[in-house]
């Protein structure tokens, strides 16, 4: 049921912000609506108070989120259950940092070291194995000739 009260839900300005916050272009999104779409068009498909339902199933499908996503996104609902579970959060559960780790980061960081050491060197004998057979294969056509 739609309230009176309630603003109209814009639904180019929120393909705008879904594609935004995604970090998808304008050109991307018009390549994969297809040949006769431009950068231009979308921009104007943007400004749309309301678009129409199979454009707007492609631009949600492109974009990977749900068309009701994007028909029915409020942005101050959004920023106002943002606010209300942050808020909370950190009222109720704290910063959730863990300062205590439960292993040495000089002992892990060493660790890479010998192991890249060790990939380091298998690489090594790998090569030198290729540079081997190449010779023994240039050898055996230098006999030929």
């Amino acid at each position: 049921m739609i309230n009176a009260d309630m603003p109209k839900v814009h639904e180019g300005r929120n393909v705008k912000r879904f594609r935004e916050m995604l970090g998808v272009k304008q050109e991307a999104l018009a390549a994969g609506l297809g040949e006769d779409w431009t950068q231009k068009k979308v921009s104007l498909l943007e400004q749309k108070e309301t678009i129409e339902p199979a454009i707007l199933e492609q631009v949600a499908k492109i974009l990977n989120v749900p068309a009701e996503a994007i028909r029915n996104f409020d942005e101050e609902q959004a920023i106002h259950n943002i606010q209300n579970n942050y808020d909370s959060a950190v009222v109720n559960a704290g910063p959730t940092i863990n300062y205590k780790c439960t292993f040495n980061p000089l002992d892990k960081w060493a660790e890479e070291i010998t192991e890249n050491r060790r990939l380091y060197e298998r690489l090594l004998q790998a090569e030198k194995e290729k540079i081997a057979l190449l010779e023994k294969i240039l050898a055996g056509q230098k006999k030929k000739h």
